[in-house]
């Protein structure tokens, strides 16, 4: 059964249920999405990633790395294998430099694993012809586009919160302290805000 390559485009409030949030999937050599729901903590787990931010003491996944890098195992894929109910299951491929070894996992922990093992992620034609979907997405300017260092909450799945106004009042350096105190307090949610702004700032300058 051939593999097609996902990348994670992003993460969204989800529009469906309180609390929860909408981890996007994207084919890389396509153009539909899967959406899939994930709980506050797995969606902190991965936003943390792919924003490049360091908690003050190690994650739950961080740890999961430093624990299996000590030991010698790395993850070389993760597949998601199954669609059932609205359900995904995924399986970690790893191995230990001399066995390959198969293990289950929820869907949410093996893209926030995957992050951080630089591994590729891959679902199958079948899973993808189920949950994909197709969105439109007319970006106003090219400079407008979400980069790669900003994707938390500035995916462009409908509905999406904006950071907040008020960052607008603050200079540069102010900005700067505020993340660094926004990571020291694991106020992720917060600290992205303050990194998008800044990150625009830098690129209008």
């Amino acid at each position: 059964m051939s593999k097609i390559k996902l990348n994670v485009l992003g993460i969204s409030y989800s529009q469906t249920q309180s609390g929860a949030y909408a981890l996007v999937l994207a084919e890389e050599d396509g153009e539909r999405r899967i959406p899939i729901i994930i709980g506050g903590f797995e969606a902190q787990a991965i936003a943390i990633q792919l924003e490049g931010l360091k908690p003050p003491r190690p994650l739950t996944h961080d740890l999961f790395l430093s624990f299996a890098t000590s030991f010698g195992i790395s993850i070389l894929e993760i597949n998601i294998y199954k669609l059932e109910e609205g359900v995904f299951y995924s399986k970690l491929i790893c191995e230990d430099g001399e066995k390959q070894m198969t293990v289950d996992a929820r869907t949410s922990d093996a893209i926030a694993l995957a992050l951080r093992f630089r591994c590729n992620i891959y679902t199958t034609e079948e899973i993808l012809s189920k949950s994909g979907i197709v969105i439109d997405i007319e970006p106003e300017s090219k400079e407008k586009s979400p980069s790669a260092s900003s994707k938390f909450f500035t995916d462009p799945v409908p509905g999406h919160k904006k950071p907040s106004e008020e960052l607008h009042e603050f200079s540069i350096s102010e900005l700067r302290e505020m993340l660094q105190d926004a990571i020291k307090n694991e106020n992720y949610e917060r600290a992205s805000d303050i990194r998008d702004e800044i990150n625009r700032r830098n690129k209008n300058s």
